[in-house]
């Protein structure tokens, strides 16, 4: 397979999203979401506790790997959500999403963080966490959910 590098996202990236959006089913399996409008994705990509790498090669992206950085109010001061993670089904099994997840222990290392948190909702999902060296926790248990209307 062809090298690809890792790239965190940042301000002037916007198209890099609506892109993702669009060509999602590809990454996670999912139908595609609506993408954020240039205002919403330029706010996303402008907040300092977002985290969002692309992996790419030739131009075009073939990962990505989002995080948010939260402050605690007790124990580490600051904790990091390891929200989504997503590889093109070509390039799956091709040390892609490990790479993704390097670059995100790199930056809590340079962030000086030392906890990660992330929720896996199949089997394989555990076991690619597992993998990268994540265990499960005793700590937490269901997690629900409620929307409100905005």
């Amino acid at each position: 397979m062809t090298p690809f590098v890792i790239r965190q996202l940042g301000p002037s990236d916007e198209a890099a999203l609506t892109l993702l959006a669009q060509e999602e089913t590809d990454f996670t399996g999912e139908e595609p979401s609506p993408p954020l409008t240039p205002e919403q994705a330029r706010a996303y990509l402008q907040d300092p506790n977002v985290w969002h790498w692309h992996a790419e090669t030739e131009g075009q992206t073939i990962g990505f790997l989002t995080a948010q950085m939260q402050r605690g109010r007790h124990g580490a001061a600051q904790v990091v959500f390891f929200d989504e993670i997503g590889v093109r089904e070509a390039w799956r099994r091709h040390g892609v999403g490990r790479a993704l997840v390097a670059a995100l222990h790199q930056k809590m290392q340079q962030e000086d963080i030392s906890v990660v948190w992330v929720l896996a909702d199949n089997s394989g999902a555990q076991a690619f966490y597992q993998a990268c060296g994540y265990t499960v926790s005793d700590l937490q248990g269901v997690m629900l959910v409620r929307e409100t209307s905005a």
